[in-house]
């Protein structure tokens, strides 16, 4: 039995797939020349056709065909008659062809040309994602951006309730500003990094560490949880806030925004360079219009050098920006976003500019 799929996955999905009439090969040198001018341009290497592994990524299977994968929705082919066009499995066969002079990719089912009416008993959780989840999980589940003001005014632990000198999962402990006992399930964090926009110096928000989970036991000034499970120790002035029942989105549309000029502001784990499949902190957000699914093309900052040809007294010029890679969006708040690199082709940097690609 096959669930409903959610949201946005048959919107990215449903021009995938499937197999269908192939032009005639007649038509292939024409439509080789066609294709250069499409804005989904081939990539000059691609294969024929490919055949789906475990730990492909649509993302990698389009950059086989297309010289901006982000694009594919402009070439994928979904067919009708497949009963389940918005998910693509290990073993199924991604193929070029050609239709009225243009390019599209179709996939063939398993690999068979045979369209079978059957259900499909491979579990949703088995077809390939967009982007490689593993790298962004942590972000998906539990990361949370704050600003000062709600994060200051939020419920804080006060004691461990059992004098604990390390307060983990299945302890105690008595917190303060809960605001009733409506609500028995809270997550704990602790404040990060501040975000700041290097331009203006503006605060854009609070990273927010988390720490575990928490239920309500009893309520009261101070009101009794215990922590059902923790990531790391539990402090004294740890925050609290009621579980995110909000659905993050996993599956991702990529397209490029009408126009987005930012910075990348911050990357996790503190490294001062940046490279494929880490995670970086835009400074733009939702306020900003930037989506889920967004695509941006990253720029190296140009920097300021000496001129010590022209004779002119601390006379310096800034050299030109240079593209170093592609990153896409896969989650937004408010004033900041968090991206994933796809691509990188030299040395990225925070404080690197993105803009559309």
């Amino acid at each position: 039995m096959t669930a409903k799929p959610s949201g946005m996955l048959p919107l990215l999905l449903v021009s995938l797939l499937v197999a269908g009439p192939v032009a005639s090969g007649g038509a292939q040198a024409e439509a080789q020349t066609a294709s250069t001018s499409s804005s989904a341009a081939l990539n000059p290497s691609h294969p024929d056709e490919y055949t789906v592994v475990k730990g492909d990524t649509l993302w990698d299977i389009s950059a086989r065909f297309l010289s901006k994968p982000w694009l594919w929705p402009e070439v994928w082919y979904a067919n009708p008659q497949i009963k389940n066009p918005h998910l693509i499995y290990p073993g199924d066969v991604v193929s070029l062809v050609y239709v009225n002079g243009r390019p599209q990719l179709r996939l063939r089912r398993g690999g068979s040309d045979k369209l079978s009416p059957q259900v499909r008993s491979t579990p949703l959780d088995a077809a390939i994602p967009t982007i490689p989840i593993d790298a962004i999980q942590q972000f998906l589940n539990h990361s949370r951006v704050f600003n000062q003001k709600d994060l200051d005014a939020a419920p804080y632990i006060v004691e461990s309730a059992d004098e604990h000198l390390v307060t983990g999962a299945g302890d105690r402990v008595y917190v303060r500003r809960l605001p009733s006992a409506a609500t028995s399930r809270y997550s704990v964090y602790r404040q990060g990094q501040i975000y700041r926009d290097p331009d203006s110096n503006e605060q854009l928000g609070v990273e927010a560490l988390y720490i575990g989970d928490a239920n309500l036991q009893r309520f009261g000034d101070p009101s009794t949880l215990q922590l059902v499970r923790t990531t790391r120790e539990a402090n004294i002035g740890d925050r609290l806030f009621p579980v995110d029942a909000d659905e993050i989105q996993r599956n991702f549309l990529p397209h490029a925004p009408a126009s987005m000029h930012g910075r990348i502001i911050a990357v996790v784990d503190g490294v001062t360079q940046i490279g494929q499949h880490q995670v970086v902190v835009l400074n733009r957000g939702t306020h900003d219009g930037l989506e889920v699914g967004h695509v941006l093309a990253i720029s190296q900052a140009g920097a300021s050098v000496s001129d010590k040809v022209s004779g002119k007294l601390h006379d310096s010029v800034t050299l030109p920006d240079e593209r170093a890679g592609i990153l896409m969006v896969f989650r937004t708040f408010d004033r900041v976003s968090y991206a994933l690199v796809m691509s990188a082709t030299r040395a990225i940097h925070v404080l690197d500019k993105v803009d559309n690609p």
